[in-house]
């Protein structure tokens, strides 16, 4: 089955109160572990990839892992790009076939993000591209993407963007954050500020960005065989999962998916000393990635099933 786009996909999620999972790749243990997670689940999926993603593995490699991965498979797949930097980028990976982008024009000033936002947008959707912009600010750091502070989406500002852009869905700021690091206190959503949007937003497809829930038998096991990620914590799954059941259509997973295949490579390393060969230790990683994608779908975006 040929790549897709989000429209229906997003207009099911929107209607049945589910997300679908944006889950990050950079290689092909990864690529593998989603898809054998997808078909297990008869889920829908989207790949995305990030600037750096696209840096260290090549687009044409990562087009091309996708054109493997899906022959012979019958699910939805979207090949998402995932913070577009710049209209450049956005347009290099519209004409290398991805069907849905993201450009991240949040750190911009509000005219030059609507001014930029706009851009991407004749532009992709003159050849029939999906775009996800982001108003609002997520603390953390992610690859390029890094800011001290967290600056929540405005309503009635996103209104007013998504009617000056046309953009197709849009990630909002209410409390998720980039990394392993998310919150000090006590986790919480802003669940009013989601309502809202969508209210002024009807049937607008909304998307959480930093949204991965570290779970904590990952951070000790990391921990335990050598790793230092002292505190990590996330989003509560439960939280995501209220989310998934408002106008939030996407969901983007990436640090779990780190975690798990990190802590599943230090432990088999530090068990089997004699193992040199990347295949003994990258199998169970790919394992461990299936098996976290799969705890996504059925527990955080209640999408199994719907593909």
């Amino acid at each position: 089955m040929p790549l897709v786009s989000p429209k229906e996909m997003f207009a099911k999620a929107y209607a049945g109160g589910y997300a679908v999972g944006a889950f990050n790749v950079n290689n092909m243990e990864i690529i593998q572990g989603i898809m054998e997670a997808g078909r297990a689940e008869n889920a829908p999926l989207i790949l995305q990839v990030s600037a750096g993603a696209r840096k260290y593995a090549g687009q044409n490699y990562i087009i091309k892992l996708m054109q493997a991965a899906l022959e012979d498979c019958d699910l939805p797949v979207v090949l998402h790009l995932d913070h577009g930097p710049n209209f450049e980028m956005c347009k290099a990976v519209i004409d290398g076939g991805f069907t849905s982008v993201m450009y991240d024009g949040s750190h911009l000033p509000y005219e030059e993000n609507v001014a930029e936002t706009k851009k991407v947008v004749e532009y992709a959707h003159a050849k029939g591209v999906w775009v996800e912009a982001e108003l609002g600010r997520l603390a953390g750091v992610e690859e390029h993407v890094h800011s001290e502070e967290s600056i929540y989406t405005d309503p009635d500002q996103a209104a007013d963007f998504v009617a000056k852009t046309g953009c197709d869905s849009l990630a909002i700021a209410i409390g998720t954050s980039h990394g392993a690091y998310k919150f000090k206190g006590e986790p919480k959503l802003d669940f009013e500020r989601l309502a809202k949007v969508s209210q002024l937003l009807p049937g607008l497809p909304i998307v959480l960005h930093g949204a991965s829930s570290v779970p904590q038998e990952f951070v000790e096991m990391c921990n335990k065989y050598g790793g230092h990620v002292p505190g990590a914590r996330g989003v509560p799954e439960d939280l995501l999962r209220k989310a998934a059941s408002m106008a939030v259509c996407k969901i983007n997973i990436d640090t779990d998916i780190r975690l798990a295949m990190t802590a599943t490579i230090r432990k088999h390393l530090v068990e089997n000393p004699d193992d040199f060969d990347p295949r003994q230790y990258l199998a169970p990683a790919r394992t461990a990635v299936k098996e976290m994608v799969q705890r996504k779908i059925k527990n955080v975006l209640g999408c199994s099933g719907k593909a």
